[in-house]
């Protein structure tokens, strides 16, 4: 029976709760809104099989080196590329396979709610769902058990995820190997808690008024070069765009306050994985070629055969530059190296559950005038098209000055 004694050793992937074959294995909120395996006792069999699947419990953390391939690459439909995070290459790939029959999982939105979820999609014009980055732990909830039953019906499946949900079902799957899966991790920072995202969002909605269409982490609304955490407003004009210099969302996940504390310790750093393809952004693209463009570019790293006959099988959708593999990789921390935690980390979590969102937000990430000189700054490199230059010091200069300017306030508190 698994039981959960320090939360830094469960990545809360789902894979003990999909394998139970009592299915007594709930999975439970926490106080920081991250969900953890609850067992019923009663319905047990003591099979042990939710112990021989927990990824952190049996994670190999030799970075074997293979053969790999690397690859930069843009969506041709520019609509799909405005859309993704980076290039659209997984929007390419997913619609790949879909046109093969097959069925892709990956990280959405729940209809009519922004509760991210895995979900199974079998038509294109569904993919959309997937697209930009969901800075936020998804439920996983019964997605290793479908895939499994489509692969058992020979058909044709690509999961994706973050690198612990690959690694756990992977581990579901107890070691099979199917020719018909196709696994897609991605480059993780770490994992922020839903809570944090809810309180967030209940914040933005007394702040902003209208009703909210969507909302995005990763947005180009500027630019690629800097992006912005956007919501969309039914009434337009209440539409919301600001960078990570003063999105508090934003800036609560990049001062690692708000990852799952298994991030703080992940396993599953490394560059040789399980997965058939690896995905992460790519910029400055110039530092690698000169024949794509600068508007959102996909890093692809190679991981088996199977994951590269796909890219070549995608390729009539994408724009593709072979590149050294050890290039492609080179200077990539959150590749190989998990986050430090924040000393403060404790009194975040104790006052996201006290005080009301608004005034949370507020006491946590005030818009301060540096903060405001900050947004200011990097918006008007932006307009004068300098913002790739000025980024490599305006960041390390501004993220110290956050730091202390975070710590100074919590302190006055």
């Amino acid at each position: 029976m698994i039981e959960i004694k320090d939360k830094k050793d469960c990545c809360g992937c789902w894979a003990c709760s999909n394998i139970c074959p009592k299915q007594c294995i709930q999975m439970e909120e926490d106080r920081e809104g991250f969900k953890y395996p609850k067992v019923d006792a009663t319905l047990c069999i003591d099979c042990g099989l939710c112990e021989k699947v927990c990824p952190v419990l049996h994670a190999d953390i030799a970075d074997k080196p293979r053969q790999q391939v690397g690859f930069l690459s843009q969506h041709k439909d520019d609509g799909i590329r405005r859309e993704s995070t980076s290039g659209g290459v997984f929007s390419a790939i997913a619609a790949c396979v879909i046109r093969q029959g097959g069925v892709v999982f990956g990280a959405g939105y729940r209809k009519g709610t922004f509760v991210v979820e895995h979900q199974a999609v079998d038509r294109v014009e569904n993919l959309g769902v997937f697209r930009n980055s969901k800075y936020v732990q998804s439920n996983v909830g019964d997605c290793y058990r479908q895939a499994l039953g489509y692969l058992k019906k020979d058909r044709l499946v690509l999961f994706s995820g973050t690198p612990c949900q690959i690694e756990g079902f992977c581990a579901f799957l107890r070691g099979k190997i199917y020719k018909n899966l196709v696994l897609v991790d991605l480059v993780c920072r770490g994992i922020p808690s839903p809570r944090v995202l809810n309180s967030y969002i209940t914040a933005q909605q007394q702040l902003i008024g209208g009703e909210f269409t969507n909302i995005l982490f990763r947005d180009k609304y500027y630019s690629y070069q800097y992006s912005s955490f956007s919501i969309y407003n039914r009434i337009e004009k209440k539409n919301y765009h600001k960078g990570i210099d003063s999105n508090a969302y934003l800036r609560a996940f990049f001062n690692n306050l708000s990852d799952r504390p298994s991030c703080y310790n992940c396993r599953f750093k490394k560059r040789y994985r399980k997965s058939d393809l690896t995905l992460w952004d790519c910029f400055p693209i110039e530092k690698f070629t000169r024949e794509l463009d600068g508007k959102g570019t996909t890093r692809v790293l190679v991981q088996s055969k199977k994951g590269e006959d796909l890219i070549r099988k995608a390729s009539a959708d994408l724009r593709v530059v072979e590149i050294e593999a050890d290039k492609l990789v080179e200077g990539v921390r959150e590749m190989f190296h998990s986050v430090p935690m924040n000393p403060l980390r404790d009194q975040f979590y104790s006052d996201l559950n006290e005080m009301h969102p608004v005034q949370f937000f507020q006491k946590w990430f005030p818009l301060t005038w540096k903060v405001r000189l900050n947004a200011f700054v990097r918006i008007t490199c932006y307009r004068l098209g300098i913002y790739d230059l000025a980024k490599r010091y305006f960041m390390l200069f501004y993220k110290r000055k956050d730091e202390r300017i975070l710590a100074s306030q919590i302190r006055r508190s």
